[in-house]
């Protein structure tokens, strides 16, 4: 039977693979080599650096990652050693589509803005940023795409380059992967110069790795007034952040953009079925039967006399809570890792319905767009004899 040392915060995974292995949970820190010396394979998050220092001398022939990103895994080492290491690409790319949206409509409220004005700077096309690029145009944001390893492959037309992002976006919004050398090297992208590059006023958002950013040059672009602001999920030295940039930053959150219930339940499928291929085990396609539906999964909005964005607004705001997570966040930065663990349910879009009352056939279209299901409000018998 084979041995597997599983991350114990990975959500839906307890007692699925107890058939086929012997599996021993522990905390994301707590798995080091002494822990996996004798383990066939490793089921991680972020927290776990498999390197050499954890690797060296044991027995361990597959490391899966249950996150989009995977630069905890030394991946060179593991292919030099025959180790087969697998992630989660695209798990929780609607989650983070659903954190951007609740930051976009949160800023364009408070500062009394109309999205459709606004010029939108997406670095990072995969996965996520493609989904964020589809958030931004169905809110009518005018587009522009950065992407050198996609426009090295498919072309330059619709794309631009980083220069272009930063002299022309009022928001510009990172969904990249930590890339310390190479070509596409992102560690500290953006610094002092990317700063003074970007317009003034303009905003930045990060939601992909915390390294990507000078953190001392971002305090000097926010606190100069250089930038309007900024929502960040990520952060250098996680979890030990600058409070000085928290203070600065509009919204602060602890890595969480990409917790929705959907995109634990995606990562952790997609790890558990890379496994059993690996080791030929009978569990084939699995996906967890027990995510647990919204308290309230029907969402009635009455659009009379409502822009459209004050019902995206509604509709988002009803599924997600932005603003909740970045209190709790400055109440207790040093609860970073606990925030994480304990992170609370949190469903995407298609997991709703919408009863839109007056509704438009545009803003029908923009929440299906995103995923929304829309109900009829036609009244029932009972309503008309009520009236």
């Amino acid at each position: 039977m084979i041995r597997i040392i599983a991350d114990d915060k990975i959500p839906f995974l307890k007692g699925i693979l107890e058939p086929y292995a012997d599996v021993t949970y522990l905390p994301g820190k707590q798995i080091t080599r002494d822990a996996a010396m004798n383990a066939d394979a490793l089921l991680i998050r972020t927290r776990t650096k498999c390197t050499d220092d954890l690797l060296n001398g044991t027995q361990v022939s597959f490391i899966g990652t249950a996150t989009i990103g995977f630069d905890h895994i030394d991946t060179q080492y593991c292919e030099k050693h025959n180790i087969k290491w697998a992630n989660a690409p695209g798990c929780n790319s609607s989650s983070v589509q659903q954190y951007i949206a609740g930051a976009l409509l949160k800023m364009a409220s408070e500062f009394r803005f109309n999205l459709i004005d606004k010029t939108i700077g997406i670095i990072g096309v995969g996965n996520v940023g493609s989904k964020v690029e589809k958030l931004a145009r169905l809110l009518g944001m005018n587009v522009l795409l950065n992407d050198p390893p996609r426009a090295r492959q498919e072309g330059e037309k619709n794309f631009v380059n980083l220069g272009t992002i930063l002299h022309e976006s009022d928001i510009v919004t990172v969904h990249i992967p930590l890339n310390v050398v190479g070509e596409d090297s992102t560690h500290h992208l953006f610094n002092e110069k990317s700063f003074k590059k970007m317009k003034k006023g303009a905003w930045f958002f990060n939601s992909s790795r915390g390294e990507v950013t000078d953190t001392a040059a971002l305090k000097q672009a926010l606190g100069s007034g250089k930038l309007g602001g900024a929502v960040l999920d990520v952060w250098e030295n996680e979890p030990d952040i600058d409070l000085e940039l928290m203070a600065k930053a509009f919204i602060a959150t602890p890595h969480i953009a990409g917790y929705s219930t959907d995109g634990k339940a995606n990562g952790a499928a997609m790890v558990v079925n890379s496994l059993c291929k690996y080791f030929d085990l009978p569990l084939k396609n699995w996906y967890p039967e027990n995510v647990p539906q919204p308290p309230a999964p029907e969402i009635i909005i009455d659009a009379k006399g409502k822009s459209d964005d004050d019902i995206i607004r509604e509709a988002v705001f009803q599924t997600y809570n932005i603003a909740g997570d970045d209190i709790k966040f400055r109440f207790s930065p040093s609860d970073f890792e606990k925030q994480r663990g304990d992170y609370p349910m949190r469903r995407e879009f298609t997991s709703y319905r919408i009863n839109l009352k007056g509704k438009t056939e545009k803003v029908q279209k923009m929440l299906e767009g995103l995923g929304f299901k829309i109900v009829s409000s036609t009244p029932n018998l009972h309503e008309v004899l009520l009236r």
